[in-house]
């Protein structure tokens, strides 16, 4: 029986919209992996809100602004800085359990937080934790149902570009599957995975923006892509993400010399947003003829780094790193997409039925670049305002949708269009470098293939990707937050606007 609601992603906005669906009808979860396999899992650093005894949440509000170096939506950002303390006292009335000094909620500074605001679940388990709760509270609820390891492939939209439901690669039964409803929400997570380096899990290969582009939805930002500054750099070790809170609690940077370089690129040293450390990093590399710097914690002592980073301090101590020891090596790494599928303030999508929330969406919130544990909160916050705009439609009528085109894959492999995507399209740009991936990109041949394979599917989202990020790149002639080219290094007033792109159209400025 087809479900009133279809939520597809099982991270922190696609759980906290299924919470709100939950009284308005059926719906149905659907993960491309298991359950626990998603973007909200492997955030460390923790989620932001304005309840210190100093702060404000104009303050938060104010800090969130200026990392977003002028682009950022100022409604969008109000909304999610007035309703995160709600939304905080939301999860723990849910069992959320944050790290607390004695009877107080801790909270701790993160890099271009004017104030310590940072709420933690078990050292550098936030996400973890907060998807935990979330799962917990929307499996309890009778109108709630979970499937997984169901890719999604395609939108299924209607003669009139109503969007009906989507096609799925089912790992178990081994063919598209169709699955309708009323509304769909896409929270699908990020996209991580086109670059050679990158901290997101395997699953984040941009499908839901590429389904959503092929179905004629518009796409908004996909040129800022946040870098982290500081991933382990380890042969034979993931790019894992080394928090951004060890930082805020006093962690340096060095280079191979061991001197430390970050007050020489900026004022606020190790604490400036993330783009400029990442640019600073990969400036010094350079300077030096390194391929890392390190991160260099030991003045924290090993005591603090147990119980304050006990996933990260044991994650290093495998691949044979003691923080307490010895300082890490370290390289930038794509982290988070601060673009995506353009929404409103209630996660609707240029599409009739058609909404997004979490990194997938583009809000505006964000900008051109992301305030530190902004991510998990925007999550939270905008996932249960699309599940309340979406229960608007629990007595429309099921449609029937158009079956998209046999599916054609690009004849390239992953690991060279990562590598692509990295050196052209990476921390650094030009347009020449810019325009020459574009012209790549449309060269490679494409055909059928026989059977679904989920491998195919995630090259053909891959591909369509990065030419957006490409494109929206080339067409954005200047530089500014995550987006650096070295043809337009300045910024430039008649950009500080939204790119916007979509099948039918190309990239405007918004």
């Amino acid at each position: 029986m087809d479900p009133d609601f279809l939520v597809v992603g099982a991270g922190v906005a696609g759980l906290r919209a299924a919470i709100e669906l939950a009284e308005a009808g059926s719906v149905l979860v659907v993960a491309k992996d298991s359950l626990r396999e998603s973007s909200s899992e492997y955030a460390q650093g923790g989620i932001a809100v304005a309840l210190g005894e100093d702060d404000q949440v104009e303050l938060h509000e104010q800090d969130t602004l200026v990392a977003g170096d002028g682009i950022s939506d100022p409604e969008a950002v109000r909304v999610l800085v007035e309703q995160a303390p709600a939304a905080i006292h939301e999860l723990i009335e849910w069992g959320a359990e944050f790290d607390r000094e004695g009877s107080k909620l801790a909270l701790g500074q993160e890099g271009a937080h004017s104030r310590r605001r940072i709420l933690h679940a078990h050292g550098d388990s936030t996400g973890r934790e907060i998807a935990r709760a979330l799962y917990h509270k929307a499996a309890s609820l009778p109108n709630v149902e979970f499937r997984s390891f169901a890719a999604i492939t395609d939108l299924l939209v209607t003669d009139n570009g109503e969007a009906a439901g989507v096609l799925v690669c089912d790992a178990s039964a081994r063919h598209w599957v169709p699955l309708r409803a009323r509304a769909v929400l896409i929270a699908t997570g990020g996209l991580g995975q086109v670059y050679r380096d990158t901290t997101n899990p395997e699953v984040a290969t941009g499908d839901g923006v590429a389904a959503a582009y092929r179905a004629g939805a518009e796409i908004s930002d996909l040129e800022f892509v946040q870098f982290h500054p500081t991933a382990l750099h380890l042969a034979g070790a993931p790019a894992f993400l080394l928090s951004e809170a060890l930082r805020g609690e006093g962690a340096q940077l060095r280079n191979g010399a061991g001197e430390r370089f970050m007050p020489r690129y900026d004022q606020r040293a190790e604490l400036a947003p993330r783009d400029i450390v990442a640019r600073a990093i990969v400036a010094e590399m350079r300077l030096r003829g390194e391929e890392e710097v390190f991160l260099d914690v030991r003045r924290l002592g090993r005591e603090f780094l147990t119980s304050r980073f006990p996933r990260i301090y044991e994650t290093c101590l495998r691949y044979g790193i003691d923080l307490a020891q010895a300082p890490a090596p370290i390289h930038p790494a794509a982290h988070y997409a601060m673009g995506g599928i353009r929404t409103d303030l209630d996660g609707r999508t240029s599409l009739a039925r058609l909404f997004a929330a979490g990194e997938v969406a583009s809000t505006g919130v964000h900008g051109a670049n992301r305030l530190a544990s902004n991510s998990l909160l925007e999550g939270v916050v905008f996932g249960k305002r699309a599940g309340t705009a979406m229960r608007a439609l629990a007595g429309a009528p099921l449609v029937a949708a158009r079956r998209p085109p046999e599916p054609r894959f690009p004849c390239v492999t992953a690991e060279d269009l990562r590598l692509l995507a990295w050196e052209k399209c990476g921390i650094i740009r030009s347009g020449r470098e810019l325009a020459e991936t574009t012209e790549r990109l449309g060269r490679i041949p494409i055909q059928p293939a026989a059977g679904p394979n989920r491998a195919l599917f995630e090259l053909r989202s891959m591909i369509t990707v990065v030419s957006l990020i490409a494109r929206c790149a080339l067409a954005r002639e200047e530089s500014r937050g995550a987006h650096y080219r070295t043809d337009y290094p300045a910024k430039q007033a008649e950009f500080q606007k939204h790119s916007v792109v979509s099948k039918d159209h190309d990239v405007t400025f918004m």
